[in-house]
């Protein structure tokens, strides 16, 4: 199966894709006092975008491993004991926003839409770098 092409171009371009508005003077705005455009940055690096799945045949155990480059102990993680078939799903989130960020902060507020009542830590770690980052820059 073909990798998307969306999600391609995304890791060419290491992640985050900004889109700038096209404003038409005929179409009225939704909000009518609202007059600076709004720019909308979505951060796609990673994640799904550089996932690996395996489909799982028979019972057995999946485990998530990081053996680290400087030869420290290897952190292994049990995720899950499969009782049959299924799918397995690996995700990453590396710390590149100070790069990916840099583009918006001249040009108008820039704010983060996210959640992490999921995925705690994933989420959570993101949130908490983008306010480093952002209270780098502002």
């Amino acid at each position: 199966m073909w990798r998307s092409p969306n999600g391609t171009i995304r890791n060419v371009l290491d992640g985050t894709v900004f889109r700038e508005p096209i404003l038409c003077q005929n179409i009225p705005r939704t909000v009518p006092g609202w007059t600076k455009p709004i720019c909308i940055g979505r951060h796609a690096f990673g994640d799904q975008y550089r996932a690996t799945d395996t489909v799982i045949r028979e019972p057995g155990k999946l485990k998530l491993v990081f053996v680290p480059e400087n030869g420290d102990e290897p952190i292994e993680l049990d995720v899950h004991d499969f009782k049959g078939p299924g799918v397995a799903l690996a995700i990453l989130f590396e710390h590149l926003l100070n790069h990916h960020l840099q583009w918006p902060w001249g040009k108008s507020g820039l704010y983060l839409s996210t959640k992490n009542t999921i995925l705690k830590k994933y989420d959570g770690r993101f949130k908490d770098i983008f306010q480093e980052v952002y209270e780098e820059n502002i």
